[in-house]
């Protein structure tokens, strides 16, 4: 198991803190820090059964520069969205975590938190 995080935030904080009292052995990876290649991107979004725009942080400031609120989101567009993500990695929603059976889930709730543990 694999948890994408920044750590000034709070969701990712408290993620760490259910799957620590839980006993989970996982891995913490600073996605600021060490970021995400468009092709691991792809990968997690698979896992995740969602698209680009699903995981992008709309509201950030680099969202707003980048006018993402107007960019397409259809097929097409798909892999400039990645690349978007992987250029400005403040835009992933976080935390992810990867979970053992291959999926992964978006950690915003203890109830994704926990879903992921379950798998």
């Amino acid at each position: 198991m694999e948890i994408w995080i920044n750590p000034a935030c709070s969701k990712c904080r408290s993620a760490l803190t259910l799957l620590d009292a839980e006993g989970a052995d996982y891995t913490v990876r600073r996605y600021l820090e060490d970021v995400p290649s468009p092709d691991e991107i792809r990968a997690v979004l698979e896992r995740l059964g969602l698209e680009p725009w699903d995981i992008t942080r709309t509201q950030e400031a680099d969202a707003k520069e980048l006018g993402l609120k107007d960019w397409p989101r259809d097929e097409a567009s798909r892999d400039r969205w990645v690349t978007a993500l992987a250029e400005h990695p403040k835009l992933i929603q976080r935390p992810i975590i990867t979970a053992e059976d291959g999926t992964a889930v978006v950690g915003r709730s203890e109830e994704a938190v926990r879903d992921a543990l379950s798998r």
